[in-house]
Formats: structure tokens, C-alpha cells, sequence
């Protein structure tokens, strides 16, 4: 994925903050409190029109076994998110940027998260071009029709569920239709997800027949020619009756990458077309769900190419409710279907692991809400029948004042066997705990 380089980020901060200091200075000599944040969003939104928000994190985690391919620390990071926006009258401009250091690495956070610039061209259109994250679908940490990057190793490692979702470097135009409302993604640069290479989770290699991590860490051949590795998407919805129906699709790359170049071993990102439709609504008392999709793997139609992932078949089904006061759940069933399943499986080299024609998935998530709802606790389950693997998010939050929140939880594997989607990350099991602070 392309993306900002790290002096860039850098610099851009300095800049603003620089444009601001003297202000801010001036004003202490002048008797008045000395500096704070408070001050510093006040004199950015007097002076510029700039409105600041942001946060300053830390976080920790460990692993509850040994993983002799993987350090212990799972997680061990301090973070500064600014979220800077001004209004321009005819237009909005936003820039979200981290900075921090990440100690399982080693190395310095310096991510551009956001830098767009929104605008209505005609009354009944939107647009908004630059690095963004984008979203859409109906499931609940279950992605169909949702081809946007996502960040697994975040996922996975107990930073905050807003880092699963990438950004992506991005037009997005929105036109709004009596008869319905569509929504066009264009990225000239394909834009992939942050799978797990074995540079912080240990996963099941099928290149070594074993688990591997730090030990045999994947490369990737890079998409990157402007324009020829672009992307496209499109979502066309209507409100019917208060039922949200949506058609979706997609043209572009698997988001992870999911071939293999046997000349170089190098992971290769094959093209992908998707389509699919859902619906969601009020049902029962609570919210409804369905959503469909087919993955059309362009460079294995056939499916005879054991390099390449097939063509699939999706679905999901949920239903979120109240269960009780401050207690709410959710449930949903998700099927992936292997299409040309006899090709697959007689393209598989000799000690392959075999993937089930039907991968079924049951999720399960409660919420609930105590101390006058400043404690959230919650529980995301994943259970799968046919790879008899599961994986648990246990969550506590605490919001301790306007500003302050902690929150603790864990990231919990198991699995029959090494090779299945959560099986293979049971080494990885782990918890975490962080502190944050919003200003």
C-alpha cells in the first residue's frame, strides 16, 4: 500500500505546530495560564479556523505462551493522534495523523491516517478526495462486500478496533437520487490490506508445511503502477419502508494476497471482481441483517490453479437486540462457499491442507453497560463448526472522566488443527491493557 513517507507526516506536523506556538507563547508572557491543550485547540480555532481534537495513548500486551517464533511482547506502544479540520466555506479539509513509537518493532509510528478534502459540487452530490477510510456492509467484524484495506496485525494484537480499518488513498463521489443514492470509489493505486506476514504473529506457512513468524517472514509483490493497479467500487442503496437494500461492486485485487509467484516465492495479489447485495432492517424488536456476495477470482475462473484462491460464494445473516437493561447481543451466521471445489482439491500438492468446500462461521457479541454507563464490557466471540477453531475478544472500558478512559481485554485463540483461519494464530494468544487520554 502506498503510503506518506515518515518525514513527510513529520514535517506536516511541525509546520502547524509552529504556525501555532508563538500564539500560544505570547499569551503566557501576557499573564495568563500557562500552556495547555486546551489552549492550543483555542488559539488554532481564533487564529486559523482550525479545529483540533486527538488523543494520547499507551498501550501494552503479552503473549500467555511461548511462541518460538514471535517475542513474548505482543503489543508495547505510545501514541499522539492528531485530528485537525477546518471549514472552508465551500469545502471541509481534514488531516488525522500518529505519531509514537512501537517497542515490539522498534521502530517510530508515523502514519497519515486522513488528508482529504470534501466538497459539494452540485446540490445533490458529494466528493471527497484524498487518504480516507472507507466503509460499507451490514456485518458486524465480518467483511463482505466491504473491499476496503484492513489492518489485521492491529487486529489481532489489541490496538483500538478503529486501526482494523485502513485507509485507503481514495475519490469517493456520492450522488443522491430520488429513485436512490450511489456511491463511487475510485483508487488509482491499489491500495492492500496489512496481513499477517510473520513479522509480529506467528501463522501457518504452507510454502514449510509448518507454523512460522519472525523465522520466515513473507514478501509480497508490490501493486503500484499508478493507474494500471487502480480500484473501483460502487454502492448503489435505497430506504425502502425503513429497510436499507444495497447492491455492491467491485473491481481490483484480493486485499490480501492470496497467490503465489513460484519463481521468486513472493506472495502475489491476483485480480478480483466482486459483486453482491444486502439488506438491513428493523426485525423483531431489534436490527437485521443479510448480505451476499461472489468473488470472482479472475485469474483462476477455473479454479484448477492451486496458486491462486479460488472463486467463492458468500453470505451472512445477523440480529442484534436488547437482551436486557444495558445488555445487548448480537448474532450472525457467515458461509463462504469454494466454487470448482473438484479442481481445488485435485490441484492440491501431495501434504497440502485440505480447505472445507463450506467454511461455516458463528458469531456471538454482548455488551454491557454499568456505573452509569461509563464501564463497558463486552464479548466478541468467533466459532467455527467445520474448522473446530475459535477465536474470543474480551473487552473492559472505562471512561474515568471527559478525558480519561482505560480499557483492558484479550485476544483469545483455539483450534484442532495448526492450519485452519484461527487455529493457526493459537500461539498468538494474548492480553493487553491501555490508557488514553482525549482532548
Amino acid at each position: 500500500m502506498s503510503s506518506y513517507s515518515p518525514n513527510q507526516s513529520i514535517g506536516l506536523l511541525l509546520v502547524l505546530l509552529c504556525c501555532v506556538l508563538p500564539q500560544t507563547i505570547t499569551a503566557a508572557e501576557n499573564g495568563e495560564p500557562d500552556f495547555t491543550i486546551a489552549k492550543l485547540q483555542n488559539s488554532l480555532l481564533d487564529h486559523y479556523n482550525l479545529e483540533l481534537a486527538g488523543f494520547i495513548e499507551a498501550r501494552t500486551g503479552f503473549r500467555l505462551q511461548n511462541d518460538p517464533y514471535e517475542k513474548d511482547a505482543s503489543l508495547a506502544e505510545a501514541r499522539l493522534q492528531l485530528d485537525l479540520a477546518r471549514d472552508l466555506g465551500w469545502g471541509l479539509a481534514k488531516v488525522k495523523a500518529d505519531l509514537g513509537h512501537d517497542l515490539v518493532t522498534d521502530e517510530m509510528i508515523a502514519e497519515l491516517r486522513e488528508m482529504n478534502l470534501s466538497f459539494s459540487p452540485l446540490d445533490n452530490a458529494d466528493v471527497k478526495v484524498g487518504r480516507q477510510v472507507l466503509t460499507w456492509g451490514t456485518g458486524d467484524l465480518l467483511f463482505i462486500n466491504d473491499l476496503f484495506p484492513k489492518d489485521w496485525e492491529s487486529f489481532f494484537s489489541g490496538r483500538d478496533d478503529e486501526y482494523l480499518k485502513a485507509p485507503s488513498d481514495a475519490v469517493k463521489t456520492s450522488f443522491f437520487f430520488e429513485a436512490a443514492n450511489l456511491d463511487l470509489v475510485y483508487v488509482p493505486e491499489f491500495n492492500n490490506s496489512n496481513y499477517i506476514d510473520g513479522s509480529r504473529i506467528s501463522y501457518w506457512n504452507n510454502v514449510l508445511g509448518r507454523t512460522a513468524g519472525r523465522d520466515y517472514v513473507f514478501a509480497d509483490e508490490e501493486r503500484n503502477r499508478v493507474f494500471s493497479d487502480c480500484e473501483l467500487a460502487a454502492r448503489l442503496y435505497k430506504n425502502i419502508d425503513g429497510m436499507e437494500a444495497a447492491l455492491y461492486g467491485y473491481y481490483g485485487f484480493w486485499k490480501t494476497p492470496e497467490g503465489l509467484d513460484p519463481g521468486s516465492m513472493r506472495l502475489i495479489y491476483p485480480r478480483l471482481a466482486a459483486y453482491g447485495a444486502s439488506l438491513r432492517g428493523t426485525l423483531l424488536g431489534g436490527i437485521g441483517n443479510l448480505e451476499a456476495g461472489y468473488y470472482d477470482s479472475l485469474d483462476d475462473q477455473g479454479g484448477d490453479n492451486a496458486l491462486i484462491r479460488n472463486s467463492e460464494f458468500r453470505f451472512l445473516a445477523g440480529y442484534e437486540r436488547e437482551l436486557a437493561d444495558n445488555l445487548t447481543g448480537g448474532f450472525q451466521y457467515y458461509l463462504e462457499v469454494i466454487t470448482n471445489y473438484d479442481e481445488y482439491r485435485a490441484a492440491l500438492t501431495p501434504g497440502t491442507p485440505q480447505a472445507d468446500e463450506y467454511r461455516h462461521l458463528l458469531t456471538m457479541r454482548l455488551t454491557k453497560l454499568m456505573l452509569n454507563q461509563n464501564l463497558r464490557l463486552s464479548l466478541f466471540a468467533y466459532y467455527s463448526p467445520s474448522d473446530k477453531d475459535t477465536y474470543l475478544r474480551p473487552k473492559a472500558h472505562y471512561k474515568v472522566s471527559d478525558h480519561w478512559a482505560i480499557e483492558a481485554g484479550g485476544n483469545l485463540f483455539a483450534g484442532s488443527d495448526d492450519h485452519t483461519f484461527f487455529g493457526q494464530f493459537d500461539r498468538n494468544t494474548n492480553i493487553y491493557a491501555g490508557a488514553r487520554y482525549n482532548f
